[in-house]
């Protein structure tokens, strides 16, 4: 189970994250109480195991702004929210493959479903593979929507009824869960939803910005256990790293 710590905004959280099993962090560029900037960044990444993936966490960016940071931090990939340009994922994309073919794209597909649905209620029907192929990622990230901020709301989306978009997508797209995760329901969304990836950023933190390294390294050990009873061996979201065995999934050989 590939497991991603977002919102790090500290040198201390970061190693511990990485020293747990964290596959990857995340540096959140837009306004947020987790926003860090370029320079930190940096100097953080610069710090970190060379198999440690980074990502950069972009809101409402150009893709000159996006690609510098890529540059200048050393990024191993990138999460888009939602960005007002379509057309943004496949400009960065061209931009990227210069001089940094290598690094992944992950867009954000927001669920505007909460928990508390009523077993009557129809299964939330979500083209996974048709956003995926639209918006030229090689990953998606489900995360729960919200009016107030594009993530790291601590809320989550209804699990039970997104669980047959996910397996029905799971073959041909790494799927990564998040919101709302905790140390205490990950293991739940592995099991509901088996997505290829998880993703928490409010779950481990005792305040907004402020990790809580035992809730990092709980959380960590939940879904890694979790992720081995479904029998998920994802490792790497790095471009030519893929899961010794398998090959690339569809959306990506399509382009």
């Amino acid at each position: 189970m590939w497991v991603k710590i977002c919102g790090i905004s500290e040198a201390e959280d970061a190693q511990t994250a990485v020293e747990a099993g964290a596959d990857a962090i995340g540096f959140i560029f837009a306004p947020s109480p987790r926003q860090v900037g370029v320079g930190k960044a940096r100097r953080i990444a610069a710090a970190l195991p060379a198999a440690a993936e980074r990502f950069g966490v972009f809101v409402d960016s150009g893709a000159e702004e996006i690609a510098a940071a890529v540059e200048e931090c050393g990024l191993s990939g990138v999460q888009l929210h939602a960005p007002a340009d379509s057309a943004l994922p496949f400009r960065l994309r061209e931009r990227l493959e210069r001089h940094h073919p290598a690094v992944a794209m992950v867009s954000v597909l927001r669920c505007a479903v909460g928990e508390g649905a009523g077993e009557d209620e129809a299964d939330l029907d979500l083209d996974l593979e048709g956003f995926a192929r639209r918006s030229g990622a090689d990953a998606v990230l489900v995360d729960s929507f919200s009016p107030r901020a594009a993530g790291g709301t601590g809320r989550r989306f209804d699990w039970r009824r997104a669980r047959r978009s996910f397996l029905r997508a799971g073959p041909s797209v790494r799927l990564i869960a998040a919101g709302g995760l905790s140390p205490e329901n990950v293991a739940q969304a592995i099991q509901t939803l088996q997505p290829w990836g998880v993703d928490v950023v409010s779950g481990v933190e005792r305040a907004p910005g402020t990790k809580d390294p035992a809730r990092i390294v709980a959380f960590l050990r939940a879904a890694k256990a979790a992720g081995e009873a479904v029998g998920s061996d994802a490792r790497s979201l790095r471009i030519g790293l893929w899961e010794s065995g398998s090959e690339e999934p569809e959306m990506r050989k399509r382009g």
